[in-house]
This record gives structure tokens, C-alpha cells and sequence, in this order.
């Protein structure tokens, strides 16, 4: 049995803070834990015997109309890695009434899913 659980709360704090530690102070408004209105769809897991995490987040530079998600992981001793799932490009659908947006981010979000859930169960079929 896998050790890895969902977790389906609030960001992880450490995700923000490796980040930053590594990029730079506001490199990570998309991880901020403390946002008001935190970007979504996104997707966690924490491993309860390691204490290693992975998120699936969107994440934008300087247009937050145009995203992508991206795939972080935590190792338990410290640092984040990226894993990079290819292409998952969208954007940002206003109010979720451009059902094509929608569709779009949707498909984008599952191939992020998948990526992370390859990476921390293996090959799934």
C-alpha cells in the first residue's frame, strides 16, 4: 500500500518558501499560501512516512491570463524540483464562460494530474 495520501487543503506552506528560496522573493504568487483566492483547479499529495509532497498548481509569469500548470516536488530533507509534464499551456477562462477556455485548462489539468501520478506511483496504465 502507497503512502502517499491526497491532500485537499489549503497549499502546503513549504511549497512557497522552497520556491522562493531558490527563485527569488515574488517568483511564486501561484504558491502563496496566504492568497485570498488561490489559483485553480490544483492538486496535492503528501507522503505521510517521508513527509515528501507534490503539488499541481497553475502557475503564470507576468500575464496571469496565460498559464500553465506546473508540477513541484518536495523532497523531505529540503529543495523543490520541477517535474515537467510537456505542453500544458491554457488560458485563464473569465468567469468559466468560454466553455472552449474551460475544456481546454480541464485537459491541461488532467495531463498534470497524470504526470504526477506517474511520478509518485510508477507507470499507471
Amino acid at each position: 500500500m502507497s503512502s502517499w495520501r491526497p491532500y485537499n487543503h489549503s497549499l502546503v506552506p513549504a511549497f512557497y518558501e522552497r520556491f522562493e528560496e531558490r527563485w527569488g522573493k515574488g517568483a511564486a504568487p501561484f504558491l502563496d499560501p496566504e492568497a485570498t483566492e488561490p489559483p485553480l483547479p490544483r492538486a496535492q499529495w503528501i507522503n505521510v512516512d517521508t513527509g515528501a509532497a507534490v503539488a499541481v498548481v497553475p502557475m503564470w509569469a507576468d500575464d496571469s491570463e496565460h498559464r500553465s500548470f506546473g508540477v513541484f516536488y518536495l523532497p523531505p530533507q529540503g529543495d523543490i524540483w520541477v517535474l515537467h509534464p510537456g505542453p500544458t499551456q491554457y488560458i485563464e477562462p473569465e468567469d468559466g464562460r468560454d466553455r472552449e477556455r474551460v475544456t481546454l485548462r480541464n485537459q491541461a489539468f488532467s495531463k498534470a494530474i497524470r504526470h504526477a501520478e506517474e511520478f509518485i506511483f510508477g507507470l499507471i496504465a
